[in-house]
């Protein structure tokens, strides 16, 4: 991320040259071209071992023919004091003697000054890069080893105590401060855009979380929504707008539902990725962008690149970092959590004190595979408390939407249902079977009767005469 306010890469670069002149142009060519703003100057190489030791630099540009101390002893020196710091060497020595030396000393990558420019500004953004995914390598390591949230409070607004979900969190925490896209996957009303805000935060940008969503936009709208346009870029364009990456300048850019970009979208979703800039609509002079890219979808990308429908350099792009957000039905011991913080939380949305829920409402929504998952139950909830007139909030609300939603869903294709018996070598008898099926359903609702009385699809009556009768049986 760059801008006037933020300095690009986190550690410092520095160029060293005996010749002033190149190095003022290297830097400009380094800050226009490639965004690289955290650069530092030295045009006596006897000093370049003391500004090293003093701690910030990760990367080193080096002459080789300088005065004093040449570019190959400073390499060697580097490379034995600091071999935590990559070092290209940028040489006005076209020789294939010297590279192969200069690479065995330890050198990332050498360039010839009269190289074109594209050239040098490719290989330094790719020893950037490489530094940048090393770091957030070791910060991943000892950050999943320790187990430990630093800020905790940037979570406060996603209720959880599930293990998944505080690995994820930990896991963001990690990656936070990588200039990298962050992939968030996961089904609908998991909670993708929490986990992007928490992104956005940990992340210390300075700038503001812009949201786009993007399904739906075809590749023009794409385009002028997050490139912007000027005046006369087209019929109606009567006045420059700016595009939501400029937008989010210096903070975060977070495109939704990034599956249902059409291919041509993807190409410039690519270019920005890859290359770090993007054209405004009307205009041929590049602009950088300056924000961090996080994109969520619902969809499996992995199955739609399979099907040629996602491009696989996109994908493997925006897979840098990347986090899969559990369905509610895999993370049920938060439904009771869940349901008490919805409740609070419509309570004082709807003006109300906050109800008492009935015994059993979290093991019987337990039973249910909430398709709209922590978006569903919430809805689910403020309905029963805009209803709510006694103390006790009322089961049946929760009861009608739950088997309401049963009903609205598409009926599941016919398929032959195992058999739970075949194999058995004596059958048990219809009295042992139905007490097994009690049991179960018994267990399952930790012993709530209409719980599980539901379950069996029988009145609570008639399973409190079934369960009179299995305690009168002897043994």
């Amino acid at each position: 991320m760059t801008g006037e306010t933020t300095l690009y890469p986190n550690f410092r670069i520095l160029l060293v040259d005996d010749e002033p002149t190149w190095l003022r142009s290297l830097s400009l060519t380094l800050k226009s071209v490639a965004g690289l703003t955290n650069l530092v100057t030295c045009d006596d190489s006897r000093r370049v071992m003391e500004m090293l030791d003093g701690g910030g630099i990760g990367m080193v540009l080096l002459d080789l023919t300088m005065p004093h101390l040449s570019g190959e002893e400073l390499l060697k020196a580097i490379a034995e004091r600091h071999p935590e710091i990559t070092t290209i060497v940028v040489s006005g020595l076209n020789q294939l003697e010297t590279a192969v030396r200069c690479m065995k000393l330890g050198a990332f990558d050498y360039f010839i000054k009269t190289d074109e420019e594209d050239r040098i500004v490719g290989g330094v953004l790719r020893a950037v890069r490489v530094l940048e995914m090393q770091r957030d390598y070791r910060e991943m390591s000892n950050r999943l080893v320790s187990g430990e949230l630093r800020h905790p409070e940037v979570f406060a607004d996603i209720v959880t105590a599930d293990r998944g979900m505080l690995g994820i969190f930990a896991y963001l925490e990690a990656v936070a401060k990588s200039p990298q896209p962050l992939l968030i996957t996961g089904e609908s009303g998991v909670g993708k855009e929490l986990l992007a805000r928490a992104a956005h935060r940990l992340s210390g940008c300075r700038g503001k979380l812009v949201t786009v969503n993007v399904a739906g936009l075809d590749d023009s709208v794409f385009a002028d929504t997050l490139f912007g346009h000027l005046r006369g870029a087209f019929t109606g364009a009567e006045a420059p707008r700016k595009g939501m990456v400029e937008e989010a300048a210096d903070g975060t850019l977070f495109l939704d539902e990034i599956g249902d970009l059409s291919i041509p979208s993807q190409v410039k979703l690519l270019r920005l990725l890859q290359e770090g800039e993007y054209f405004p609509l009307g205009s041929d002079q590049p602009k950088r962008i300056k924000a961090r890219v996080i994109v969520a979808t619902h969809q499996n990308i992995a199955a739609k690149e399979g099907a040629g429908t996602f491009r696989r350099d996109l994908y493997f792009r925006l897979r840098t970092h990347q986090v899969k957000v559990p369905p509610l039905r895999e993370r049920k011991g938060d439904i009771p959590l869940l349901l008490d913080h919805f409740l609070a939380e419509a309570a004082e949305a709807l003006g109300k004190k906050k109800p008492t829920p009935p015994k059993g409402l979290a093991q019987f929504l337990a039973t249910y595979s909430f398709p709209g998952n922590v978006r569903e139950l919430r809805a689910m909830v403020y309905d029963a408390v805009s209803l709510h007139r006694d103390r006790m909030l009322s089961m049946e609300a929760f009861v009608q939407a739950v088997e309401g939603a049963r009903e609205s869903l598409p009926a599941p294709a016919p398929a032959p249902r195992d058999n739970p018996f075949a194999g058995f070598a004596d059958l048990p008898t219809f009295a042992d079977a139905a007490c097994f099926l009690v049991m179960e359903a018994m267990a399952r609702a930790n012993g709530n009767q209409t719980l599980a009385a539901r379950l069996l699809g029988i009145s609570q009556p008639a399973l409190n005469k079934r369960l009179k009768m299995m305690r009168s049986q002897p043994g």
